[in-house]
């Protein structure tokens, strides 16, 4: 079992592949109300836009899901 710490990675440490993903996007959607942009940051990180870090690294994600939850609630 992997520690998970905010610096960790989604993919490259803990290993969840892109279905396991979806799965947890997919219950953070549900459980928060809000619609995680997947598509969006897949894209940005294909077009050179953005790292994956900048969207599967835990500190980042959570912070990207705050941000959706307050402009839900805004």
């Amino acid at each position: 079992m992997e520690t998970i710490t905010p610096e960790s990675h989604t993919i490259d440490d803990l290993g969840i592949d892109s279905l396991d993903f979806l799965d947890i996007v997919f219950a953070i959607d549900k459980e928060f109300g809000i619609k995680v942009p997947l598509e969006k940051w897949t894209q940005e990180v294909n077009d050179g836009k953005a790292s994956t870090d900048d969207y599967f690294v835990m500190k980042n994600l959570c912070a990207k899901i705050d941000a959706l939850v307050a402009a839900k609630n805004a």
